[in-house]
This record gives structure tokens, sequence and C-alpha cells, in this order.
């Protein structure tokens, strides 16, 4: 429980970051959905027997458009999202979920018919995850609480009728423990939407995009991070351990919207010293393997006020023996402290491919 709490206080430090940012001119929505699971691991073949369905509903808040940050996004909206998914499967039961997230404007702000792009984070709950002898064949849930992210790219008028509008679009909803405790395959759903959305008031703000002057220059910036957490390995049983991973990387500012990385990493993941001794205990050896390893990193971090997402690309250049393979990718939401961008608090999720190896929260500086 103490991942999910980091969570919540994460969450509430990016609310705290709008509070001043953000109008009263605040709107609803609400829509249905129905979809298919994706197959996106050989073994949740047997997950896919109907077609999941469910419903999102979204309170969201408009720019006052008195930062220059909103305009270099063309003022997006900040809001808070409910859903609930129905697997239309007994293995995966159903899926109630909590998001924070950000509307993005892909057309001129003032168009009366928009396309939007949403971006929502947060916690899931499922009802009934993986358990030895009532539900051994729930491999993407081995948990209740579970993490869960979502997009969603959708058309939007507002005010037809009044102050009510509609909107429609498509939208993808991942949910797993990103491996803190083992079964995790987890669960990927496509899905088409449509709904109808409401306005408090009736006349909607007008906003002034101003061009951005000169171009924006920063010195080489050197980052250090304390990440950590725990995880499970694949063998179902051999218990939580903690990870640890010290990371060093500079920055190159590219724009007012982002900066290219390149760095590296130590990484020590105790689980995987769970992981050769099941493995000698299978091939019948006596193998001692350092569980340490070492990479190299690129990566692209786009700023977003004093939240920013972190993509990053890896390669182990010290790698003892093969897990999931050299090739690994990370993607990290960040909060700055302070405006200044210097201190930080992140949290972040690795992952090979498709498949998540650990979720780690950090603490770390940029100078």
């Amino acid at each position: 429980m103490k991942y999910f709490l980091f969570i919540y206080l994460f969450s509430n430090l990016i609310i705290a970051q709008n509070k001043d940012d953000i109008s009263n001119n605040a709107y609803i929505q609400t829509e249905y959905f129905y979809g298919n699971i994706l197959k996106h691991n050989k073994n949740v073949g047997h997950f896919l027997t109907g077609h999941p369905t469910g419903f999102i509903l979204s309170y969201n808040l408009k720019s006052k458009a008195n930062k220059e940050w909103q305009n270099l996004y063309n003022y997006p909206d900040f809001g808070f999202s409910a859903a609930f998914q129905d697997y239309k499967n007994p293995i995966l039961g159903k899926l109630y979920s909590l998001y924070a997230h950000y509307n993005f404007y892909l057309l001129p702000r003032n168009n009366k018919n928009q396309i939007l792009l949403r971006a929502g984070w947060g916690i899931a709950y499922n009802t009934n995850p993986y358990d030895k002898k009532n539900n051994p064949k729930n491999v993407a849930f081995g948990t209740k609480i579970n993490s869960s992210t979502y997009l969603k790219l959708y058309y939007q008028r507002e005010n037809i009728f009044k102050n009510i509008g509609v909107n429609s679009g498509l939208t993808f909803i991942h949910a797993s423990n990103s491996s803190v405790k083992s079964p995790n395959t987890g669960v990927n759903v496509w899905a088409a939407t449509i709904g109808l959305n409401y306005n408090f008031k009736t006349n909607l703000k007008k906003y002034n995009p101003k061009k951005t002057k000169g171009k924006y220059t920063e010195k080489l910036k050197y980052n250090f991070k304390l990440s950590f957490g725990a995880n499970e390995t694949d063998y179902i049983g051999t218990g939580v351990k903690p990870f640890y991973v010290l990371s060093a990387y500079i920055d190159k500012r590219i724009g007012k919207k982002s900066s290219l990385q390149f760095g590296a990493e130590w990484m020590a993941n105790y689980s995987l010293k769970e992981y050769l001794k099941i493995q000698n205990i299978l091939n019948n050896t006596n193998t001692k393997k350092d569980f340490n390893r070492i990479g190299l990193l690129l990566g692209h971090e786009l700023f977003i006020s004093r939240v920013s997402l972190e993509t990053q690309l890896g390669y182990y250049i010290y790698y003892p023996f093969d897990f999931e393979g050299r090739i690994y990718e990370r993607l990290t939401l960040k909060y700055y402290l302070k405006q200044e961008k210097k201190w930080f608090a992140s949290i972040g999720l690795k992952a090979h491919a498709a498949k998540a190896e650990t979720v780690a929260f950090g603490i770390g500086i940029r100078l």
C-alpha cells in the first residue's frame, strides 16, 4: 500500500500546481465505450472471449491563459476522471479507476469543432485478481490495487443545444500492477467512445494565442537520481524484493518544451537474485551470477510547467545473464519542486517491450 500512497501524494503535487492556472469555467463529460482486449502477450489468449464495455465520467477545468506554458501547449484543460470497465470475462472481473488528466487541443483553440488528445494517469481496483485456488487463470492481475493509464483521441463540440455538446473518439486503457507482484501480464483495451458534455457556463472563454519570441537556450544540465521500489519475479510466490537504481545523465534543451538526454545507470534488483536461484533449481546447476546491471540511456524530456514526462531507451552494457533482453524502455513522470527545475520527485515504469519490469519512485537534482 505504501506505493499507492506515494501515487496519491504525487497526484496531489500536480493538482497543487494547477490551482493558480485554472479558471472556474468547468465542464463535465460522460461517455460509453465498447472495445477489444489486445493480445499483447502469448499468455492472455484465454481473456479474448468478449468485448469490454464501460463508461468514463470526467470533470474538466479550462486554463486561465495566464502562463506562458499554457500558450505553448494551446491552453490545455486539467481534470479528473473515473472509469468503469466490464471485461466481459469472468476470470478478469471488473475494473474501477480514478485518474488525473490533461486535455490537449490539436486545432486552433477558439474553433467550435475540436480534436483533443487526453492523457490520464491514476490507480485502479480489480474485483477478481489472481488466487492460487479460486482464480489461478488470472495472470493479468496479481493484486486488487493496480496502476492505470489511458489515452483518448476524440472529437468534441460544445454548446450545441444550450450547454450540452457531444464527444466521440477512440481510447486506449492499460491496467497492471507494474510487476510489483506476480502474476502481472496486465490488460490493454482499445475502444470506441461516444458521449455528451455539459458546460457550466454558456459563454465559452476566448483565447488569444501569442507567438513565442526568440530562441530558448540553456546550458548543459547534469542530472542525478536515486530510484527505488520493489517487485517480484515471474515465478509466483518468490516474494516481493527491493531494487535500487542510480542514474546520472546530461540533458540539453532544444526548445522551451523539450530536452535530449544521455547517460548511464546502475541497477540492483534483488528479485533477480531469487530468479537465479529458481533457474539453478530448474536446470540442476549451481551457477553464481551477479544480479547487478549497468545500462546506457538516451532520452527525451517534455516540460509542461513544473511537470515533465521522460521517455528513455536503454541498453545494458553490463549484463551478467539473460533476462528479458538487453534493450529496455522507461516512461517517467516528474514533478519539479520549484519553478527553477532543480530538485524533483518522480515515478517511472521500466519495461522490456510490452512487458513491465518495475515501477520506481525517485528523488533527484538537475544542476
